[in-house]
């Protein structure tokens, strides 16, 4: 039994999704500095910043917060 949750911006969203617009968004360099965890300091990629993120659930968080904040910010009227 799925529910419509349409105040929640993660709500059908990936965790490959999302991170992949933080990376078009803010750049590697610009995520670690937002979120100082090792896979997006060094020697950053996709598929093992997924990996950890999958096990870690304090760091999938922080994350996801992120992502909402973008989002928030970005529609924002100017």
């Amino acid at each position: 039994m799925t529910k419509e949750q349409p105040n929640n911006p993660l709500h059908g969203v990936t965790l490959e999704k999302i991170l992949n617009e933080l990376v078009a968004h803010y750049g590697w360099e610009g995520l670690g500095r937002e979120i100082e965890i090792r896979c997006f300091t060094h020697d950053p990629s996709i598929a093992s910043s997924l990996k950890f993120l999958r096990r870690t659930p304090w760091a999938r968080e922080r994350v996801e917060s992120l992502y909402v904040y973008m989002l928030r910010r970005s529609n924002k009227p100017a």
